[in-house]
């Protein structure tokens, strides 16, 4: 076992200079990695909370190729996931320091971890990031949120606390994206008229609800956590949480959090939303998992922009009065219905959109250290969220919804606006922050 100890900059600088006046010579010349940039003292520690796929083979193997962190602990209510991702982080560092724990307070209550990772199921958001803030700590968290409500709330607390907070998702970083962005933002194909979003077409379902055992492994009171108690089955845990209402809110909610980010950037409208949505759909029925299935959803914008979403190939495509902008297939080669508008370049004076190509990560990092908002902040997150989750109540409730995007309410119903948060169970009550 490697038993090498990691020491900050104080003590490396006592040590050295206590063994100086014994040995009565001058104290040795310090590397620049001990007292530069890489010096432990000044990175910043990361708590990884929720170490599953995702958690680990994309948000911490992030982390973990960023000489700016360090990754100082993990969470994870499966302990397999989480000794899983223990094990990498002390390879990545070459020694036995990573620690670990099934309940994310003990990462918050640490005095000596400046930001959390949150990569759990999307019921868990708003609260471990809630809780986080009240900690004082900076937060990435994954998208999206599970209610309206929730987006607002947290929205207001990054703002009282004065938090920097990563949305996490990579598409602003996508060049693809970004460049679709930019053509649309500066008129290249006219005035915006139509976007056009394909979602990807929910795996295969509609899931097992018969009750098994839990793992002696999963910590499963914990990860239902805020939401309805219901018996274990495999199906419902881990990646198949998607599927199920009471943890998430489908494959518009996972999926729509990327392409609708698009969408909303080029149409100016990241800040604001649709004033009206309406379409039609089917739920998985008969088995565990009762999000929706099909569905066909427009939405309306205050400035005539009309917005559809189908499933299929997961795409995007911007039509104006000039022409049209967009890509077929996920991260593919931008297109244009003209050379002109494909090789168009953006002038110095035109409209540049902040990215960051080394992507979410390094951009939380950068953001952490110069207390600026990161390229994905919590509000135009929560407003994303909201585009989707209008998608999700209209086509539960069967009708049209009018919403107000600047008071964030449905105007004249009642009962969708009761949807606009869920119940919890406690002790697992939205914070006051």
């Amino acid at each position: 076992m490697n038993t090498r100890k990691t020491i900050n900059r104080r003590q490396f600088l006592k040590r050295s200079a206590g063994a100086a006046a014994l040995l009565g010579v001058a104290p040795t010349i310090i590397p620049a990695r001990v007292l530069g940039a890489d010096a432990p003292s000044n990175k910043i520690t990361i708590g990884m909370i929720g170490v599953g796929d995702h958690g680990t083979g994309w948000n911490l193997s992030y982390y973990l190729k960023n000489n700016a962190a360090k990754v100082v602990a993990v969470c994870d209510v499966d302990e397999n996931r989480m000794f899983r991702a223990k094990e990498t982080v002390n390879e990545r560092y070459g020694n036995e320091d990573c620690s670990t724990t099934k309940d994310f307070r003990e990462i918050l209550a640490r005095k000596d971890i400046d930001a959390v990772m949150i990569s759990t199921p999307d019921h868990w958001h708003t609260i471990i990031s809630l809780l986080a803030i009240k900690a004082g700590k900076d937060v990435q968290c994954e998208k999206p949120t599970l209610t309206v409500h929730e987006g607002q709330v947290l929205s207001e607390a990054v703002r009282k606390h004065k938090k920097v907070f990563q949305t996490s998702t990579e598409d602003r970083a996508v060049p693809e994206y970004h460049r679709i962005a930019e053509l649309v933002r500066n008129g290249r194909i006219g005035k915006l008229q139509r976007i056009e979003v394909v979602l990807p077409k929910q795996p295969a379902g509609p899931g097992d609800p018969t009750p098994q055992p839990v793992p002696k492994t999963l910590d499963y009171e914990m990860w239902l956590g805020p939401a309805p108690f219901a018996p274990y089955t495999k199906d419902r845990v881990h990646f198949n949480f998607r599927w199920i209402w009471d943890y998430s809110g489908g494959i518009i909610c996972d999926w729509g959090a990327h392409l609708f980010d698009t969408a909303q950037w080029a149409n100016d409208t990241e800040h604001s939303g649709p004033l009206e949505v309406e379409g039609t759909g089917t739920h998985w029925s008969g088995g565990l998992y009762n999000t929706v299935k099909d569905y066909d959803v427009t939405y309306r914008y205050a400035n005539g922009v009309v917005m559809t979403c189908k499933p299929g190939n997961p795409s995007i495509k911007f039509i104006g009065t000039e022409g049209w902008v967009g890509n077929t297939g996920w991260r593919a080669p931008v297109q244009a219905s003209s050379s002109k508008i494909l090789e168009s370049k953006i002038g110095p004076e035109e409209i540049h959109l902040y990215t960051n190509p080394a992507g979410e990560h390094d951009d939380f990092l950068k953001c952490v250290r110069s207390r600026k908002d990161p390229y994905f902040p919590v509000e135009i997150g929560h407003r994303v969220s909201t585009v989707c989750h209008l998608a999700n109540l209209c086509l539960r409730l069967g009708r049209k919804l009018k919403w107000d995007p600047k008071a964030e309410q449905f105007v004249g119903d009642a009962e969708a606006n009761r949807m606009l948060d869920r119940p919890r169970r406690d002790p697992w009550q939205l914070p006051k922050v």
